[in-house]
């Protein structure tokens, strides 16, 4: 009890110093001690041994400990408030563009995604861009509400459904606090560079039934990363798309969020690796997004979804129209979503959705560009000579009124 009491009344230098060279170390020791990395205490170690305390003010850290102190943390009702609290951080961050910004993807686009390639109990969910595990999360609470309550598909959720793969640091703290503030326990997340993984070296085993990602926009990857895969690039989102198709089981289904210019770019590996993807896959949806999806980067996206094992015979691509101006104001919610969901069960042909047949594709190119068909023709711009004739017939109808209005006066 005395030391306790110590700790307790520690404040100022003596706190921070207690933190940096005490706690820290001690909690970081778990990854070295716990039995696997199945274990809380495992994924605690990882977390405290990527950490560093950040608050050098022992009189600020003193406060925040106590306000810390009477907060609940035990029944579930807590957990699933702290969760809600914890995910509108990181969307906050998202929102200004800094820090774990870059690893948010919106919710209701993730949630849409998931209603179309509905995850299974039983059944492997991989996110190999994992960031602040959105897709993760997302599917452990959609899975969980379509399984039988029982203690096997508890357990089964718990351990071993959800998988994933982070480079950088703070997202993989971000990811790991996450899944455990959503209820999964030990969440089997990887610290390690996803593409450093050679694409031959992924066999059966290392495969999965469902692939949920965003890989990031815009990297550029050196020359030995590139040496792992078929198709040479240094676009990150390129070698990530790749990497899922490798690593999806025959019969997997994967929708991947990637940069619109995917479908059309005429280098020689865009265009390699829409080939593979057609003659492997069945992409059977595109979903075009609009600008502002992504707060913070202006990048047109599309979400490519697709099921592993028979060559692509026909796309249906929907073109999503919130009818507003996307932004911080103006988010992408899941009403905006709700159409494109429904619809995507029977994919019909709307002034928003149509089918593209990919045997009508160029084979030298391969292009799969957005181009709505459906689209309501504009009229077409008249000739100016067209223009002054209709003013000047205008003003001769004009002048003809008015003299019969003064001829009543």
């Amino acid at each position: 009890m005395g030391n306790l009491t110590i700790m307790l009344a520690m404040t100022g230098a003596d706190l921070v110093s207690f933190v940096d060279t005490e706690l820290f170390p001690y909690l970081a020791s778990f990854k070295h001690k716990a039995d696997n990395p199945q274990t809380i205490e495992y994924k605690i170690g990882e977390i405290f041994s990527e950490l560093k305390n950040k608050i050098q003010s022992g009189y600020g850290l003193r406060e925040i400990l106590n306000l810390a102190d009477t907060l609940p943390f035990r029944s579930h009702a807590d957990k699933h408030e702290l969760s809600h609290l914890y995910e509108s951080k990181i969307k906050n961050m998202g929102n200004a563009g800094r820090n774990g910004g870059q690893y948010y993807t919106p919710r209701p686009l993730i949630r849409a995604m998931i209603e179309v390639t509905k995850p299974q109990i039983g059944e492997k969910v991989y996110d190999g861009a994992v960031g602040s595990a959105g897709f993760l999360c997302e599917s452990y609470d959609y899975i969980k509400a379509h399984m039988p309550q029982n203690v096997d598909n508890l357990q089964t959720l718990q351990k071993d459904t959800f998988y994933g793969k982070e480079k950088k640091n703070l997202a993989y703290v971000i990811g790991i606090m996450n899944m455990i503030l959503h209820g999964i326990e030990t969440p089997n997340i990887t610290h390690t560079n996803t593409l450093g993984e050679s694409l031959s070296a992924i066999t059966e085993k290392d495969r999965f039934d469902v692939i949920l990602a965003n890989p990031p926009f815009g990297g550029k990857e050196r020359k030995e990363v590139q040496q792992n895969f078929d198709i040479k690039t240094g676009e990150t989102a390129f070698l990530f798309l790749q990497h899922f198709i490798k690593s999806l089981k025959a019969g997997g289904r994967a929708a991947i969020v990637i940069k619109n210019t995917f479908l059309s770019n005429t280098d020689n590996a865009s265009v390699a690796l829409r080939k593979h993807l057609l003659e492997s896959c069945n992409l059977h949806t595109v979903l075009d997004m609009p600008s502002g999806t992504f707060l913070g980067a202006g990048v047109k996206t599309v979400v490519l979804f697709f099921q592993k094992g028979e060559p692509t015979t026909k796309t249906w691509f929907y073109q999503l129209n919130p009818g507003r101006n996307m932004g911080k104001t103006n988010p992408l919610n899941d009403k905006d979503l709700s159409e494109f969901v429904e619809l995507q069960k029977t994919m019909p042909e709307t002034e928003l959705s149509w089918m593209l047949d990919i045997a009508t594709l160029d084979e030298t190119t391969y292009d799969l560009s957005v181009k709505n068909p459906n689209t309501p023709e504009e009229a077409p711009l008249r000739k100016p000579s067209e223009i002054l004739d209709e003013m000047e017939s205008l003003d001769k109808e004009t002048a003809e009124i008015l003299a019969v209005v003064r001829g009543l006066i």
